[in-house]
């Protein structure tokens, strides 16, 4: 099982949905970033549950323990590790599930591959676990920061509703006022009455979610199987529910020529960029000093409380099912923070690799 990501700055993940606690331990911080536990509580705070009528009526207050890493407020190093104990979970909701998997679940997957499957909300495969993504990537943007790197997320699309495009100044002031973390208010307030309906139908929707990094220097990324591109592909797609990347016009390109849509350079301010970003920042596996821009396809929220078809995998007989239990109607929302703390450990670990970044001590 592969629960670790990186090279130089490494995230290892722990922990079940229903299980004690989760949590990761973040190796290859460099020393002297000044970190508390308050930078790492306010990233997690926008995916915990229970915060809107969009979201799972789950309560998990998320509240984050550091135990290591960390001296005096800046990091020592040291393998830092966070840990959040469960405190609100209902596995009872979940005995009825332990021969029969969901549909467009990871149930039966585990099963078959490991036999011995903890089912509870999902054990291990559960959204739940992108509590270590979180954390990681609270590490990696505060060390972003001293290079003045920012990486913000939003959402574009809820079902067939999408959001009219808008200034990166503009998307990060109107995330915070929509609990959908829509760029678009007109948008968002479509989107929020959309989640609601299907939320009262007993189904869920899926969307896109766009995430944009900007400041980040030219080079990063290493080619030919480590390109940042790839790397950050791998990440994304490495999230439960989505089910496609795009970087840049992803698929897009496939509608027009090259004289369209190729990036042409330009000097500005006495400093090399170019005249569109359809490349979403990357050429050749390597950042090019533009915005990086990706996109991601969520699915929807396969917990849904419509009777469905699955089997008894002791008799190999039909089955109906009706999922009982707290789910989200749509995870978009929930999952901009952890599309960004994702792109922010890949571009740290290269910031590190490519030498932006001192690996051991940020004084030197």
């Amino acid at each position: 099982m592969s629960n670790s990501i990186g090279e130089k700055f490494r995230i290892t993940s722990f922990g079940t949905s229903h299980g004690v606690a989760v949590g990761a331990i973040v190796d290859g911080c460099p020393a002297n970033l000044e970190l508390s536990q308050e930078d790492i509580q306010k990233e997690l705070d926008k995916r915990k549950p229970g915060t809107s009528s969009v979201t799972t009526p789950r309560k998990e207050a998320d509240e984050v323990q550091i135990l290591s890493g960390i001296f005096e407020g800046k990091t020592d190093g040291t393998p830092i590790t966070g840990v959040i104990f469960n405190k609100n979970q209902h596995s009872k909701d979940y005995s009825m599930f332990k021969d029969t998997p969901r549909p467009s679940h990871g149930d039966f997957g585990w099963m078959m591959k490991y036999g011995n499957y903890d089912y509870n909300g999902g054990g291990r495969g559960s959204g739940r676990i992108t509590i270590g993504h979180v954390i990681g990537g609270a590490i990696a943007k505060k060390l972003l920061k001293t290079q003045n790197i920012e990486i913000f997320s939003h959402v574009t699309q809820i079902g067939d509703i999408v959001a009219e495009p808008q200034d990166y100044d503009t998307i990060k002031e109107n995330i915070e006022k929509n609990p959908v973390r829509c760029g678009d208010l007109k948008a968002a307030k479509e989107m929020e009455e959309l989640i609601l309906a299907k939320k009262e139908e007993g189904d869920s929707v899926g969307g896109i979610v766009e995430t944009i990094a900007v400041n980040v220097p030219a080079g990063l990324g290493e080619p030919v199987f480590e390109r940042l591109d790839g790397d950050l592909a791998r990440i994304l797609m490495n999230i439960g529910a989505v089910k496609g990347v795009e970087i840049g016009l992803g698929f897009d390109v496939a509608n027009h020529f090259g004289s369209q849509i190729n990036d042409e350079y330009t000097v500005e301010n006495d400093k090399i960029i170019t005249k569109t970003n359809n490349s979403g920042g990357i050429i050749g596996g390597m950042s090019n000093g533009m915005p990086i821009v990706s996109r991601i396809a969520i699915k929807p929220t396969p917990s849904i409380s419509k009777c469905q078809d699955s089997i008894d995998l002791n008799t190999k007989e039909n089955k109906k099912i009706e999922i009982k239990g707290r789910h989200d109607p749509c995870i978009c929302p929930r999952v901009t923070v952890v599309a960004e703390s994702s792109t922010a450990i890949v571009l740290a670990d290269h910031m590190i690799r490519s030498g932006f970044i001192h690996p051991t001590n940020l004084k030197i």
